[in-house]
């Protein structure tokens, strides 16, 4: 029933009584707000889950607002940071994942080592636990390293930047099949439309189909393509200007 509805029905006194009790039933019920689930059987203030939020920033997760407030990109930063540490990527500030965050020891989200067993030399490397690209130089330096969103079929194993099944190599910008979305930065690697390229940009909106924050995780999933952002779309396209050994692990 409506607040106003029960005060204009009830006496003097209990219309008294109610005045009071109003204010506190409101105050309960905001402090009760700032309680967010963040694992089963876990709960925090909106003032703990701040301080999480800005350890993830700092540690270069891309955490979007630190407000306190669990949400989609807040999630996305939590898998980031859970693969960086070889963690389930369950987006939730799990005992395990909190304490590893907190630790003098946590290790950022945006710098990471090529994986092992990778091979040597000029190459591109792609981690699909990791949901991570690497550019490899020569002499084993890493030239641009960032997120990608994929496709878990790709199978483990060594690829070849070119052109297959009679298909153009590159294109900057290609189209998706349905000529709707805008493919720039398009590096085919392998058969027959599997390319690297900047996240979709839609013929109609002019913008991405999603945010970069999801780069780094498996919330969505492509056709089949390694999207990336526009920076390190443009890195893939410049280096490989000549054949590229791609390595999927």
């Amino acid at each position: 029933m409506p607040i106003f509805a029960t005060l204009a029905g009830a006496s003097r006194a209990r219309r008294s009584a109610l005045v009071l009790v109003l204010p506190l039933v409101a105050a309960a019920a905001l402090a009760a707000a700032a309680v967010v689930v963040v694992s089963p059987g876990n709960a925090a203030t909106a003032t703990t889950i701040k301080r999480w939020e800005t350890r993830l920033a700092g540690l270069g997760c891309n955490v979007g607002r630190v407000d306190g407030r669990v949400d989609d990109h807040t999630r996305t930063a939590v898998v980031r940071f859970q693969t960086r540490h070889r963690l389930s990527p369950s987006g939730q500030f799990t005992t395990t994942t909190r304490t590893r965050l907190m630790a003098a020891t946590a290790k950022r989200c945006d710098v990471r080592p090529v994986p092992a067993s990778t091979g040597t030399g000029r190459r591109i490397v792609i981690s699909q636990r990791q949901d991570w690209v690497w550019l490899v130089r020569a002499d084993g330096s890493i030239r641009a390293q960032g997120g990608m969103i994929d496709a878990e079929w790709l199978d483990k194993q060594w690829y070849t930047t070119g052109s297959y099944c009679g298909r153009p190599a590159r294109g900057n910008p290609r189209t998706n099949y349905s000529g709707t979305q805008w493919l720039y930065h398009f590096v085919r690697f392998a058969p027959c439309g599997v390319a690297f390229h900047r996240v979709p940009v839609s013929m109609r909106t002019g913008r991405q189909i999603h945010p970069n924050w999801y780069l780094g995780t498996d919330e969505k999933t492509s056709d089949g393509c390694i999207r990336l952002s526009a920076t390190m779309a443009a890195e893939v396209w410049d280096f490989t200007k000549v054949k590229t050994r791609v390595r999927v692990v």
